[in-house]
């Protein structure tokens, strides 16, 4: 028994034919497997891992097709461990704290502070100030980096109350300073930035104002403030409340933001040595960031990479049978690095061949791109008889798609069908199950309904076709992408391993 298991890219299912470049293209074998075993996946949201809601993308789309299971994204992550309480239980938390009882007994998180949701958000400050109380931690402090560049420019002071109102109503913390992410967050190594905020949180360099309560005011002064002395929250020099707010000697630090790429350079500074002059580096710190900030890096992280045990790439190999992966150079690291689960190198008995795409400017120039060569290559490898799972992606759909070009998309629909036809061939010829699926919606939905093109991703469901005569089971869950492993597991007659969350849909 052997399953060829086909991702098209960005082939969502939608009941609008207006604008709908797969529903207006010639696509005869879609058609054909659509009216069999037939039925529709989640691709978007907490299904993938994602935010609920949020459209799918092709990366989180592949990885939990290969993985039999959503990899939670970390800011969904971290919202689950508020929403189900089990931040408080975190170990390295617990160990961060820990740390810093037997030691000074002081405390400091340190970070963006906004709902803007990109880099970090102001509930996770909030909670994570409740686990400290929790935990008894003697003395808290919050360094706060203003935003107004994914929130509005004078925004900040807003989230500054909505900060003094909780910790006046939990009765626990202090905020210590505030400095735009202008400073405190750049990743270009213009390290004269850095500087800046560094020396607020460390020597207090900057306006010192007598108590928290004078925060707000001087802020607000400043966005009322003519010419080079106007600033906005991102761009705040560096406001220090008076008191033991400074970092010092011995402390322990917090960084809350969940995204990385402008968390390294302070982080650097405190942990490791700053890349500028300052008088003074404060000894002996202990650092944890929120996520890992970068590979090689050996502080505590609250939520840590995950590297996903048994996807089914890895299972396949372990059970010695062999698998063939395959796609154009667009989304060939689809196929291979996110199907695997985040890893690069092949398994045993997994071939791969990249087949490379046109070398144009934009994909509706050559809106075909290397459809045939994926598939000529994919019907070679399942008439061979030498692998158990032959996969592949078809990457018209969604690259055409984003052109936001409707009848080259078209064209790109029309020829990932055709590639499909000499897949299904091929399987037919060779005792093969051809499985076909995609990984987000995109050329179902090519016009906006504000006007004008629509070139993003959509949260539409997305098809599931099982070449042959066996039958879906009654499906009484949301079926969704990561029932696409056990399924194919289960028509290989593979035991399903028990990471996979997925459920398989055959009614076998």
């Amino acid at each position: 028994m052997s399953v060829c298991l086909v991702v098209i890219d960005g082939w969502g299912v939608s009941d609008n034919v207006e604008g709908n470049a797969i529903a207006n293209a010639k696509t005869p074998v879609m058609d054909g497997l659509s009216r069999g075993t037939y039925t529709t996946l989640d691709a978007s949201g907490l299904a993938v891992g994602l935010p609920d809601g949020l459209m799918g993308n092709s990366e989180v789309g592949h990885m939990t097709i290969g993985c039999g299971r959503a990899i939670f994204q970390d800011i969904v992550r971290i919202n689950m461990s508020l929403t189900e309480n089990t931040l408080k239980d975190n170990a390295n938390l617990l160990e961060t704290f820990e740390r810093c009882k037997t030691g000074n007994g002081r405390l400091h998180f340190v970070g963006l502070v906004s709902d803007g949701g990109v880099h970090s958000h102001i509930n996770h400050l909030f909670a994570l100030l409740e686990c400290a109380k929790l935990s008894k931690v003697p003395n808290t402090y919050v360094q706060f980096f203003s935003d107004g560049r994914d929130t509005r420019p004078t925004s900040g002071v807003t989230y500054i109350q909505q900060l003094l109102d909780h910790m006046a109503k939990i009765g626990y913390g202090e905020l210590a300073s505030v400095t735009g992410r202008y400073y405190a967050m750049d990743r270009d190594k213009r390290f004269e930035r850095i500087k800046i905020a560094y020396d607020g949180l460390v020597l207090g360099e900057g306006a010192v104002v007598e108590s928290a309560a004078d925060v707000i005011p001087t802020i607000q002064a400043r966005y009322t403030a003519e010419g080079k002395e106007q600033q906005t929250d991102e761009f705040i020099t560096p406001i220090v409340v008076k008191g033991n707010g400074r970092i010092q000697d011995g402390d322990t630090l917090v960084f809350i933001d969940y995204r990385a790429d402008r968390m390294r350079e302070i982080v650097e500074a405190f942990g490791e040595k700053p890349q500028f002059d300052t008088t003074s580096t404060p000894k002996d710190l202990a650092v944890t960031t929120m996520t890992q900030y970068k590979e090689g890096w050996t502080y505590k992280s609250l939520f840590p990479p995950q590297q996903p045990a048994n996807t089914l790439a890895e299972w396949l190999a372990k059970k010695d049978k062999t698998q063939f992966h395959c796609a154009e150079t667009e989304k060939y690291a689809h196929v291979t690095f996110f199907f695997n689960g985040g890893r690069e190198a092949a398994f045993k008995g997994e071939d791969r061949s990249l087949v490379p795409s046109p070398k144009v400017a934009t994909y509706d120039l050559q809106p075909e791109m290397n459809a045939a060569g994926v598939a000529e290559k994919v019907a070679e490898a399942v008439r061979s008889g030498r692998y158990q799972l032959t996969m592949c992606n078809f990457a018209p759909p969604d690259m055409v798609g984003h052109t936001g070009k409707y009848e080259p998309t078209i064209i790109g629909c029309e020829a990932t069908d055709k590639g499909i036809g000499v897949i299904l061939e091929a399987c037919r010829e060779s005792d093969c199950t051809l499985m076909v699926t995609s990984d987000h919606g995109n050329a179902e939905k090519m016009f906006s309904e504000h006007g004008g093109p629509h070139t993003a991703h959509t949260t539409y469901r997305v098809p599931l076709c099982i070449s042959g005569s066996k039958q879906l089971s009654e499906i009484k869950h949301n079926a969704s992408l990561q029932d696409v492993a056990p399924t194919v597991l289960q028509l290989l007659g593979v035991d399903i391993p028990a990471e996979m969350t997925g459920k398989p849909l055959m009614d076998m």
